[in-house]
């Protein structure tokens, strides 16, 4: 499997999973045309609560598990409540609270970033 398409697949499999647990807001940034990023992709979510955001959490976990064989290499602030940010390498998910993702605004640091909005409605799976 390419590297492109392993990402893709993450992307699906990752999306599924934040919708399943109805998480909302879900943005991507696509970094492929840019030089020097940390990651390839953020996936960028927002839960109404504490027990959402592990929620989404959580189901992100067990469908990369299951879908992929996969584990985060690395997951950040569950301790905090507002913002867990989980590691994959080469894709990055952050899960806030609306709050916490207004006040850090992702996105207009990345502005440069090839960006996709998922809606509620949408799958990315075919």
């Amino acid at each position: 499997m390419t590297k492109r398409k392993k990402i893709e697949a993450y992307k699906e499999i990752i999306v599924e999973a934040i919708l399943e647990k109805k998480g909302q807001n879900i943005t991507i940034l696509d970094f492929e045309e840019l030089e020097n990023t940390s990651s390839d992709l953020f996936i960028i979510c927002e839960g109404n609560s504490t027990t959402q955001l592990n929620a989404i959490v959580d189901s992100i976990e067990e469908f990369m598990r299951v879908h992929l064989g996969e584990k985060p290499w690395h997951i950040e602030g569950e301790s905090n409540q507002s913002w867990i940010l989980m590691d994959y390498v080469n894709v990055v998910i952050h899960v806030f609270t609306p709050e916490t993702r207004h006040f850090y605004n992702i996105e207009e640091l990345w502005a440069d970033a090839k960006i996709t909005q998922i809606t509620e409605n949408s799958s990315l799976i075919k």
